[in-house]
């Protein structure tokens, strides 16, 4: 595969490395475990800067896709049990309306937080600064099914003082003209510990949890959510078809 991006493109330089690495690492040589080049030879080899390269692999990592050894190297990430990113879907509130289920927000609380490592390298801003936080407790007739925690860039201008009892991403379009279309997600098990009493389950009781990354069309960050589910109230399904 021909390492070359175009430096007269409109389109930022740590995007088209971003996308070229995408495509790199489906190749077969990576799929079956080869390191990624080296920082450096890839920064010479296009004509970027070392900062470039990491920004661009920063938000692969951070998505599950790559994962760095220490004074070795950056290989493809193994894949999990469940990782999808589905061509279409939709908020926790629609996708239950859709299934004739009325959920209501049993919990809502919106508040600025400091950005840890993991989102400030999502959102590509400083570590520590100020983003809005929202918590979200859904369910039906006070029996709650998930527990969200969502960050926003902070770009969008959302405050606290916002309406978070209608769907979150027709207050981002239509409020702050943010379409979301993309999100990556992954999806995996654990027993419910500190989120039992908010779940209303036994610490020892399983749950699932879903981590997303959520992108505009510019293929912008927007929102990093995780929502911890109760295994007896909900389940993840996943239509799959075979490619002609």
């Amino acid at each position: 595969m021909e390492l070359k991006i175009n430096h007269q493109s409109g389109i930022p330089l740590h995007m088209q490395v971003e996308a070229l690495i995408r495509k790199l690492i489906e190749t077969p040589e990576f799929k079956n475990g080869a390191f990624l080049p080296k920082e450096v030879e890839l920064a010479n080899r296009l004509g970027v800067s070392r900062n470039t390269i990491r920004q661009a692999t920063n938000k692969l990592e951070y998505e599950g896709k790559l994962v760095r050894k220490k004074g070795v190297g950056t290989k493809v990430a193994e894949k999990k049990a469940l990782s999808t990113g589905l061509d279409h879907w939709y908020s926790f509130t629609q996708e239950m309306r859709e299934r004739g289920v009325h959920v209501e927000n049993l919990f809502v609380k919106a508040e600025y937080v400091q950005a840890d490592k993991k989102i400030a390298d999502f959102f590509n801003i400083r570590l520590n600064k100020k983003i809005l936080k929202l918590s979200k407790l859904k369910g039906t007739d006070d029996e709650p099914i998930v527990f969200f925690e969502s960050y926003f860039h902070p770009r969008i201008g959302l405050v606290p003082e916002d309406d978070y009892s209608r769907p979150l991403y027709s207050l981002l379009e239509e409020k702050f003209g943010v379409l979301v279309v993309r999100s990556n997600e992954n999806i995996s098990a654990s027993l419910a510990g500190s989120f039992s009493k908010r779940l209303k389950v036994s610490v020892h009781d399983p749950i699932l949890i879903r981590e997303r990354y959520v992108y505009d069309p510019g293929d912008r960050p927007i929102e990093y959510n995780l929502g911890y589910y109760r295994a007896d109230k909900f389940s993840y399904s996943i239509d799959i078809r075979k490619a002609n």
